[in-house]
């Protein structure tokens, strides 16, 4: 998939969250980058087999005291690697009948691997520990 398609779908993605939690949402900045780079995958404990979709960088919603944001504050980032997530959605397309192997069918898996990534990362951000939105994905409430 072409860079520019895929951040298309990142763009799409960032709009359909839904408002409810867009608007509590605040200097928070959406990257898109190929793979994580070497300082972060030492910092997150990453083997050379390891694999990151995402990551959430900032100061969780629960922990901003009464003076965050006052002078210069830099935005939160939520990093989607596109590399990896191409990646997670050939593996999910190689369990699909053979019948949906098409671009649309490719696009529609890229879509939701994407979904799925920002929506934890969005779980981050607003303070979920790895276990809390782990529980939510296994349950099916983590979808918008």
């Amino acid at each position: 998939m072409e860079e520019e398609r895929f951040r298309e779908l990142v763009q799409e993605a960032w709009e359909q969250v839904p408002p409810v939690w867009a608007q509590k949402m605040d200097n928070v900045a959406l990257l898109v980058e190929d793979e994580p780079g070497e300082d972060i995958r030492r910092e997150e404990g990453l083997l050379a087999h390891d694999s990151l979709l995402g990551l959430y960088h900032g100061i969780p919603l629960t922990e901003r005291g009464d003076a965050y944001g006052t002078g210069m504050t830099l935005p939160d980032t939520i990093s989607l690697y596109r590399i990896p997530i191409l990646e997670e959605a050939h593996d999910c397309m190689r369990a699909q009948p053979v019948n949906e192997h098409t671009q649309e069918g490719f696009d529609a898996v890229v879509r939701t691997v994407i979904q799925e990534t920002l929506w934890h990362e969005i779980g981050h951000y607003f303070g979920l520990s790895e276990g809390e939105i782990g529980e939510r994905e296994h349950k099916g409430t983590n979808l918008f």
